[in-house]
């Protein structure tokens, strides 16, 4: 064999060589690297649990489809592309389907768009300017999964009040991998964990609290929990989470004992309560006061690190309350007005429990003071606009208010947190005091080794509207004197799951990308040199090259 057959030989099976070793190890041994900064193809290991419990192939329609302005093309490149991960480390089969409802016939259309309203998934107008003509879009910014057995539809552009387009874009894409690992968790869920609802000190009845109870029924079984059949910290063990809303009577020692003993023992707290009495049936005429009232639980949660103080807030980014204006023959007529101490909060802290949450509603809001606790992270959630005020006890409430311009110049106090979040070890409130004498004081902590509480000074934010007309209470969010839908059953599943499992599917929240806009002045005065270099030069060069390959072959040739 010559020389010159030698190399090429010894070059193909080289070649073969490295394709034969690639292909092998393909087959025994996957792997996947993620060459991005954010991390953008990688997900976290709760993702990778969600994806390892599914016992079914998976079928997911993306309804975001057509011709999209580049925005939304590139939301559409990131749903497709966390799929196509998810896919990458499931066993199961995850199929992808595009469909237009828009291009769906007649009553098939009518009743598709339906069913998509009701997984919260309504068509959005999206507007764009192209060659200098406006022009818009229906589009519908979700997906659909469905399982064996199961349907659950996703809305995936959602961002925060005051974000311009490009942010909320860039934020739906950050929390794609937790908008639909929590769908798929739900879809193949079949042991769900209990949470605990606190009764017996006068908390919210089965109306007020029904939009509460619905929006945790996604995740967990939800149980009433009434303290007088509590006979130790034990029976409250069962429970991830112990949520206490809207008491109207004074905890006692006995139950505060259960509360702090189930938490040193490493459970997790909700406190949604109301600092201030406020009977909205007396509030018509010349109005009623608002006057504090012993919850019993202050100093509690003084010692936890928190207090909640004797005032309400005002803002002037305001709901709605509905008010009889008068009748019209038998018919009361019934007119919502604006209402300060409805506060519609749109500022939220760059936290998993609160990162892409829309307007979240407080009724009859109290400020809230941190304390020092050794051992004790204290996060504020929510906030107020900055255009609010405090009200110390008592506070006038009065109907007749609504109809005077609000002093604009009074509302000086800036934004106020209206939540927070307690992480760490905390200290028993009957640290040094005597235990209750039914318990036994050897099972006693006087210490936490690591615990989570979330702290409202309003019940409120829990509490369901009740329909008028049908006479029943509605999910959390929904109003029915407003058509805008509000978070507030959002932030009770997210602050639910984050306490429960804050390193679980909640962490995917902390993915944070970084917006590389492209400087547009550059882009039209450099428009012809970049077109050149991208689409010509590429040419160009390969036709020198192979003009250079021939001259030298035939160079070569031309003296042997």
């Amino acid at each position: 064999m010559s020389k010159k057959y030698g190399h090429i030989v010894f070059g193909a099976l080289a070649i073969a060589l490295v394709w034969l070793t690639g292909f092998g190890m393909s087959q025994w041994w996957e792997f996947r690297v993620d060459l991005t900064e954010e991390g953008r193809y990688s997900i976290g290991e709760a993702t990778q649990e969600v994806l390892a419990g599914m016992d079914g192939p998976l079928e997911v329609e993306i309804l975001l489809n057509g011709a999209l302005p580049p925005g939304m093309m590139r939301f559409q490149k990131g749903i497709v592309e966390t799929i196509k991960t998810f896919r990458a480390y499931s066993n199961e089969d995850i199929h992808i389907v595009y469909k237009d409802p828009l291009q769906m016939e007649g009553g098939a259309r009518e009743e598709y768009i339906l069913d998509l309203a009701a997984y919260g998934i309504n068509p959005t107008n999206l507007y764009s300017t192209q060659d200098g003509a406006q022009t818009s879009k229906m589009i519908f910014p979700g997906i659909v999964l469905r399982s064996a057995n199961y349907e659950l539809g996703v809305l995936l552009l959602k961002g925060e009040a005051g974000m311009g387009p490009d942010e909320i874009l860039n934020l739906s894409i950050e929390n794609l991998e937790f908008e639909i690992s929590q769908a798929i968790k739900r879809l193949y869920m079949r042991d769900k964990r209990a949470v605990g609802i606190i009764m017996g000190q006068g908390e919210m009845d089965p109306d007020d609290g029904f939009g509460m109870v619905e929006a945790l029924n996604e995740d967990y079984e939800v149980y009433k929990v009434p303290f007088e059949q509590a006979k130790s910290v034990e029976d409250l063990l069962t429970f991830e989470a112990l949520l206490v809303g809207g008491p109207r009577e004074a905890y006692g020692e006995r139950e505060k004992y259960l509360l702090d003993q189930y938490l040193m023992y490493g459970g997790n707290l909700l406190f949604f309560v109301d600092k201030l009495a406020v009977d909205l049936e007396k509030a018509g005429g010349d109005g009623t006061v608002a006057m504090p009232f012993d919850t019993g639980l202050d100093d509690m949660l003084f010692r936890y690190g928190i207090r909640i103080n004797n005032d309400l807030i005002q803002d002037l980014n305001f709901g709605y309350h509905p008010v009889v204006a008068g009748e019209f023959g038998d018919q009361s007529q019934i007119v919502p007005l604006p209402w300060p101490f409805y506060i519609q909060a749109g500022k939220m802290a760059d936290h998993p429990v609160t990162k892409g949450l829309d307007q979240v509603q407080f009724r009859f809001a109290s400020t809230l003071d941190t304390v020092k606790a050794d051992g004790v992270r204290k996060t504020p959630l929510i906030f107020s606009s900055v255009y609010s005020k405090r009200l110390s006890a008592p506070v006038r409430v009065a109907f007749e208010d609504m109809s005077a311009e609000p002093d604009v110049t009074s509302f000086t106090s800036g934004s106020l947190p209206l939540v927070y979040l307690l992480e760490g070890n905390f200290t028993s409130f009957f640290k040094n005091r005597f235990v209750p004498d039914e318990f036994d004081e050897d099972l006693f902590l006087p210490e936490g080794s690591s615990g989570r509480i979330l702290v409202s000074g309003d019940a409120g934010v829990i509490k369901s509207w009740i329909d008028p007309g049908e006479e029943q209470p509605l999910p959390l969010g929904m109003n029915p004197f407003s058509e805008n839908i509000t978070a507030n059953r959002e932030f009770l599943q997210h602050a639910v799951n984050y306490l429960v499992d804050p390193d679980g599917i909640m962490a995917a929240k902390r993915k944070d990308y970084q917006i590389r806009p492209l400087n547009k002045v550059k882009i039209r005065q450099q428009k012809t040199l970049w077109q050149f270099i991208n689409v010509v030069f590429p040419v160009v060069t390969i036709l020198l090259l192979g003009y250079l390959q021939y001259l030298f072959r035939k160079r070569k040739y031309e003296k042997g």
